[in-house]
């Protein structure tokens, strides 16, 4: 009755079991003889290998096999591999019943009785055809990543572990630092640092803050394999597993060299842009200063001439007549300048002596250097004549001097020297020949070779801010090159600087005189003409006036164009002698009118200006420059009057 009940128990036992193992629907889960036919088929296999059990039961489990590998007797070497060691592991294609394929994991475990008999095996299929289309899609993925971050040539990327050791190398980071991967893979990435930033811990300092804040950036140089430098943007981005605990950091840098030069340039293009725009603002201001200023002066000297030439032979008022007239001509000189220095005034050549420009100077040069500086000179009594502008090289002399001051802040000795010189062919930047060579030398800090190069550059200075424009030597060499010479600087650090003003000696014939100095002619004034003098200024044009009558001419005063053109329908007019800076109608433009007129009508203008604006259409006027003596004045009207 015992052996009975114990029976029935285990049938039920065994009921138990098979209903858990054919509910079981994800896994293909059945029994094998030992030769590997089937004899038993649960839910899950019928669900997924698509046979009934009437349909599989008998038939060989190879039968699920690939063809191939029934060829190459895989299905024998499973069932021999889990007979001799307990178990069979493994994943590969199987087909279904309709011939479809499916990824499998396969375990075979073998069935013993408890004597050690083998009576058959128990195999357990799983499909994995989903997990392993997406496995392969997470492979596929990681390595179109792998090959686009190594593909990538302008950044390294590359990876590091905790403690910032190299882990990955990509072909950007090779093509910007230099090392291959098998030369750097496990080195600190702390090597691409500058012994200075190493010194100062910033390696350290970046990966402790990507480790605290996520992320680190910063730009800094960085060395190459071959110790060269790169102005580098790097970015390490610290990466983390699910609990938060670091795995590594992410490591991006760029070689932005060529951007930070590029910004540098561009900032530097931007600054002389500035300057340019505020020089030349100057430049307007100046202009119109000095127009104005002009003015003034012409009233002032054409009036002291009218007085001189009228009032009493007194040598006490002669004197004081005098003093005002020199002291207003350099006022003009002054303008002179002013007009040279905002482009206002073209270059006037004419034929100097160096040495006696230079002696005449020498007042103005020692006040211009304060107690500290001592100025001395070496010039021969007379030196050959020269041609350039005297107030444009007074001002070039001035610059130089000015320099050489600024050179010595503690004080010093500045010896200025002229000497004849000759240039043998082939020899020297200059053209062979004879020159006058002025030399500006002081015993100042001097320059090194580079600053003595870029110190002609236009807006190049070594002053301090606000202390030089960076053009006073550009000025000067232009005035040395327009004059057929050049502006040669010597100089080394610690040992002074000599600049050189070199100007080709010029062959003047003897007894040439200019108009200022050569005393009014007879046959300048003996023809009286009737003469329109126009000027917008009342006291130039009541100055002008005073000379011309004084001079035995007819004039009629005009104070603008419209003006001027009314009395010329009107009168009979010899000559028209007009201002250019006129409002509403310049002198040019009035010059203009007059001739579509009167084709024949000659014309003076007036002005301290050189240029004369684009489309008036007048380019062949006679000038005469402000302000003007009677002298000079007198030998406009006889050149265009013969």
């Amino acid at each position: 009755m015992e052996v009975l009940n114990r029976h029935d128990t285990s049938l039920d036992e065994e009921g138990r079991f098979r209903l858990l193992v054919d509910a079981i629907t994800d896994y293909a889960i059945y029994m094998l003889s030992p030769e590997g036919i089937i004899t038993s088929w649960n839910t899950g296999a019928q669900r997924f290998k698509g046979y009934k059990p009437s349909e599989i039961l008998g038939q060989h489990f190879s039968r699920f096999y690939l063809e191939e590998d029934r060829a190459a007797g895989i299905p024998a070497r499973a069932l021999a591999t889990a007979a001799e060691h307990g178990r069979f592991e493994g994943e590969g294609w199987r087909q279904r019943k309709d011939g479809t394929c499916f990824w499998a994991h396969v375990i075979i475990d073998p069935i013993r009785h408890p004597s050690g008999e083998l009576i058959g095996y128990a195999k357990i299929t799983r499909d994995l055809t989903e997990r392993r289309a997406a496995e392969q899609t997470i492979r596929q993925s990681e390595e179109q990543f792998r090959r686009l971050v190594q593909g990538v040539s302008d950044y390294a990327i590359y990876m590091l572990d905790p403690a910032g050791n190299v882990s990955s190398w990509n072909f950007g980071a090779e093509r910007i630092k230099g090392y291959r991967p098998q030369e750097i893979i496990g080195r600190h990435f702390s090597t691409f640092y500058t012994p200075e930033d190493r010194e100062a811990g910033l390696p350290e300092t970046a990966l402790r803050l990507a480790r605290a804040e996520g992320r680190f950036e910063r730009e800094g140089w960085r060395v190459r394999k071959d110790g060269s430098r790169f102005w580098a943007s790097a970015v390490i981005d610290a990466i983390r597993d699910d609990d938060g605990d670091v795995l590594g950091f992410a490591k991006i840098t760029r070689d932005i060299t060529e951007k930070m030069e590029t910004q540098r340039a561009l900032e530097q293009a931007r600054e002389e842009l500035f300057q340019s725009q505020k020089m030349e603002a100057i430049g307007q201001l100046t202009g119109g200063i000095a127009h104005d200023f002009n003015n003034l002066l012409m009233a002032v000297l054409g009036s002291l001439e009218i007085l001189k030439k009228r009032m009493p032979q007194d040598l006490s008022l002669t004197s004081l007549v005098d003093n005002a007239m020199q002291g207003a001509q350099r006022g003009a000189a002054l303008t002179q300048r002013m007009l040279a220095f905002s482009r206002r005034q073209e270059l006037h050549i004419e034929p100097i002596d160096a040495s006696g420009l230079v002696r005449g100077m020498m007042d103005m040069l020692s006040r211009s250097l304060g107690p500290l500086t001592v100025i001395e000179t070496s010039f021969p009594v007379r030196l050959p004549t020269i041609l350039t502008d005297p107030n444009q090289l007074e001002m070039a002399i001035l610059n130089l001097v000015v320099n050489a001051r600024d050179a010595m802040p503690s004080g010093g000795r500045i010896l200025l020297r002229a000497s004849e010189e000759s240039v043998p062919s082939g020899k020297g930047p200059l053209p062979p020949g004879r020159y006058v060579r002025i030399a500006v030398i002081d015993e100042g800090e001097g320059m090194d070779a580079k600053t003595v190069e870029q110190a002609i550059t236009p807006f190049f200075t070594t002053k301090g801010v606000g202390k030089g424009t960076g053009l006073g030597l550009s000025m000067v060499q232009g005035l040395a090159s327009q004059s057929g010479g050049r502006l040669i600087l010597k100089s080394s650090l610690g040992e002074g600087t000599t600049a050189e003003l070199w100007f080709p000696v010029a062959v003047v014939e003897q007894g040439t005189e200019t108009a200022a100095e050569r005393p009014i002619q007879e046959d300048n004034v003996a023809r009286r003409l009737r003469i329109v003098a126009v000027d917008d200024d009342g006291l130039v044009l009541m100055n002008t006036t005073l000379m011309l009558e004084d001079l035995g001419h007819t004039v009629f005063e005009a104070m603008a164009g419209p003006e001027a053109l009314d009395i010329l329908r009107k009168q009979q007019v010899d000559l028209v002698i007009c201002d250019h800076a006129m409002p509403r109608m310049t002198g040019a433009q009035l010059a203009q009118a007059i001739r579509n007129e009167w084709p024949n009508m000659p014309i003076i203008l007036a002005t301290g200006y050189a240029e004369i604006p684009e489309g008036a259409g007048i380019v062949d006027l006679p000038r005469l420059g402000k302000p003007f003596s009677q002298a000079q004045l007198a030998e406009a009207i006889s050149r265009i009057a013969a």
